[in-house]
């Protein structure tokens, strides 16, 4: 490779590689090394190597002036290889720029990737002289400037979010119909942005899109890391998802989102890096300062291991805080993402090690003015000790519910003394969040997410079918709260069938029809199944993927109708959580617990394991502003009994109740209700009440 110009001082202030149209500055931080090689390479693969010549604190750099976008680039960071002490630098690993914006792809399963040698008796303890660059990515030089036009978020408020959870290559790897399948750009192509407009969808969550690399013991079983939760890049959008090499593809999927009105958001993974624990690969951080970037145990040799999978990031240190800091900023102000759904949140939560809600990271994230404007949830737990924290989140961090999930598939499957738990999830979980100027709308409510049964095996199995994960069925939760209505797996029964059918409208009824925040798994509306396999996350295969070829289009339109339902009635999404409190306006409570005959539930009720059904009056919320108030209410009724007439509750001022929702038929009912009106048994009805000052219904 032609030697570059003598390298000049460049400035520390920006990490990364960064192209100001002249050349490019260089920065990277290491508090332990002793000396940065930056390793240039031409077209041909040819390695350059120039010491990095400045240092300010801990943050090596240098500028070179000719260079532009599209170079390729590595480092090479020597210091001492003392594992015992925490240091593990070996500079003939080429490491990945952790600010790299572009990769040339992912790091090929090869020993020389291990800073020890894997078949020495010492293991980590060892030394592996083996030069790692033919098996590692390059980090590539970019512009990340795009012709964004008019773009601009739709900014929908949480009260009016609905969030579709989903894989960008498993939501398209089965569409003949669209070009690119299992691409950014396929991602936002027409029939996916028209299926998600129709069906009501605000938001899009997608699975982990920073690079991630593939664990050894899939690629030994010839399987990969599918879902992604594998990080070791957090500004480089992962490379199998592209169509060519271009960061823009990216921007283009936002782009086209956002013109179609719907925000993205990305389930991001900063807790933990591929590179796991003291056997793992040496990729980027554990080259560049292992001591710092990571948490490590008592004895420094090992990690703490709080995610699960080897090793979590130290965020107690101002530069590996800054690392992920700066991850979401360049995410939100060049990506224009519009929220971030974070991993095993608890671990990044931690303050010596110990979960902490005023912690470092989330003041960092509060105070920022950047990040304290876009949606936050949180995966409220981790696997270390104290880590689980259902509600325990600051503002404005919303959090997914685990426990409306759990609770929610329980009533329906026909568990006893649920009927209280069922309350408390369709009010909003208020004992978990409403404290500290919380809304209602920090409960992500979800009936099944990528992790566990799709919504259709969760009726269709009652145990986990695993084995195509190659781990003999050992893998995945066993607790999943599911139900075969019969048979294991598919059926013809007639009746079986409708029993499933039935179920799922119940379940995706109470979701929709929950205060909260709503959120459905990709290809639940169609009655995508994953086979029973509880743990898809190596299934880059039919398995994992959204099956479109013969979609259930009655539930489709079902959930369409809900969906719809809910946009229509804010009642049934507040940002106060309902007490039951009298409200100034009328002095009606805000919420009534009823029984079948109209009567209030009483405690004896409440305590009643083989009661079966619960019927709710919703209003707005006591306490609610003059210029929010609305009229009207909603009266759902969630029957897991027999078939049984309801008493509706009295009306004032010449209100009338109509009945517009039930799970019992597919031929959705918009017609004035009865004082007492029948019940099908396994079903969820809606009225309104409207007639109200001049309200329509």
């Amino acid at each position: 490779m032609k030697q570059p110009s003598q390298i000049s001082a460049g400035r520390p202030t920006s990490l990364g590689a960064s192209y100001d149209g002249a050349g490019v500055n260089f920065a990277i931080f290491s508090q332990h090394a002793e000396r940065v090689t930056l390793c240039l390479f031409d077209a041909r693969g040819a390695e350059t190597r120039i010491d990095l010549p400045e240092r300010e604190g801990h943050v090596w750099h240098g500028y070179i002036p000719e260079l532009r976008p599209g170079q390729k680039y590595g480092y090479r960071v020597h210091g001492p290889y003392r594992p015992q002490e925490g240091h593990r630098f070996n500079a003939n690993k080429l490491l990945m720029d952790p600010y790299a914006k572009s990769l040339t792809g992912g790091p090929c399963s090869h020993d020389a990737l291990f800073g020890y040698c894997a078949d020495d008796p010492k293991a980590d303890l060892s030394f592996d002289p083996r030069d790692s660059a033919p098996y590692m990515p390059r980090s590539v030089v970019v512009d990340p400037s795009f012709a964004w036009g008019e773009d601009r978020p739709p900014g929908h408020a949480m009260s009016d979010t609905v969030i579709y959870e989903a894989h960008v290559r498993g939501m398209t790897a089965g569409r003949e119909d669209i070009a690119d399948r299992g691409t950014y750009l396929a991602m936002a192509s027409d029939p996916v942005l028209e299926h998600l407009t129709r069906l009501g969808i605000t938001t899009i969550e997608l699975m982990p899109v920073h690079a991630f690399a593939d664990d050894r013991f899939l690629t030994d079983r010839n399987l990969t890391n599918y879902w992604g939760y594998m990080s070791y890049g957090f500004f480089a959008p992962e490379p199998r998802y592209m169509r060519g090499g271009d960061i823009s593809e990216f921007q283009q999927m936002v782009a086209r989102f956002h013109k179609a009105g719907i925000e993205v958001i990305l389930d991001v993974v900063y807790n933990h890096t591929a590179e796991g624990n003291e056997l793992g690969p040496t990729l980027s951080l554990r080259g560049l300062d292992n001591a710092a970037y990571y948490r490590l145990a008592e004895d420094p040799r090992y990690y703490v291991n709080d995610a699960g999978t080897g090793n979590v990031l130290d965020l107690d240190n101002p530069f590996a805080q800054r690392l992920v800091m700066d991850s979401l900023r360049y995410w939100v102000q060049v990506m224009h993402v519009d929220g971030f759904r974070f991993d095993l949140c608890s671990v990044l939560g931690r303050s010596g090690g110990v979960f902490d809600r005023d912690g470092p990271f989330f003041r960092a994230i509060r105070q920022d003015p950047v990040l304290n404007r876009v949606k936050l949830i949180a995966e409220p737990w981790d696997l270390g000790e104290g880590g689980y924290q259902l509600g325990a989140y600051p503002a404005p961090f919303a959090e997914w519910n685990d426990r409306f999930r759990d609770q929610i598939r329980g009533f329906w499957r026909g568990d006893p003394g649920l009927l209280g738990k069922l309350a408390k999830r369709v009010a909003g979980s208020a004992a978990r969040f409403d404290h500290d100027g919380r809304h209602a709308t920090s409960s992500v409510n979800f009936i099944a997410a990528h992790d566990g049964f799709t919504l259709t095996d969760t009726v269709s199995y009652s145990d986990k079918h695993n084995q195509a994960n190659g781990e003999d069925n050992r893998d995945g939760h066993n607790h999943n709260v599911s139900d075969n209505c019969g048979v294991e797996g598919p059926s013809r029964d007639p009746d079986i069938l409708e029993r499933r059918a039935r179920r799922r409208r119940n379940l995706m009824a109470t979701l929709l029809l929950s205060q909260g925040t709503p959120m459905i798994l990709g290809g639940d509306e169609i009655g995508n199944s994953q086979q029973g396999n509880n743990n898809a996350y190596c299934q880059d295969n039919p398995i994992g993927w959204i099956d479109w070829q013969d979609p259930d289009l009655p539930f489709l339109d079902f959930c369409r109708h809900v969906i719809a339902f809910r946009k229509a009635h804010p009642i049934l999404r507040q940002k106060r959580f309902l007490h039951s409190k009298p409200r100034a306006q009328d002095g009606l409570a805000d919420l009534f617990w009823r029984r079948a005959d109209g009567q209030l539930m009483t405690a004896g009720d409440w305590a009643d394991p083989e009661l079966r059904l619960l019927a709710a009056e919703m209003r707005m919320a006591s306490g609610t502003p003059v210029y929010a108030a609305l009229p009207g209410a909603v009266f759902v009724v969630f029957n897991a009994g027999p078939a049984t007439e309801v008493r509706l509750p009295q009306t004032r001022q010449g209100g009338r109740w109509r009945r517009q929702l039930d799970s019992a038929t597919l031929t959705q009912p918009d017609r004035v209700a009865k004082s007492h009106e029948s019940i099908s048994g396994d079903s969820v009805v809606a009225f309104t009440l409207c007639g109200l000052n001049g309200q329509k219904g």
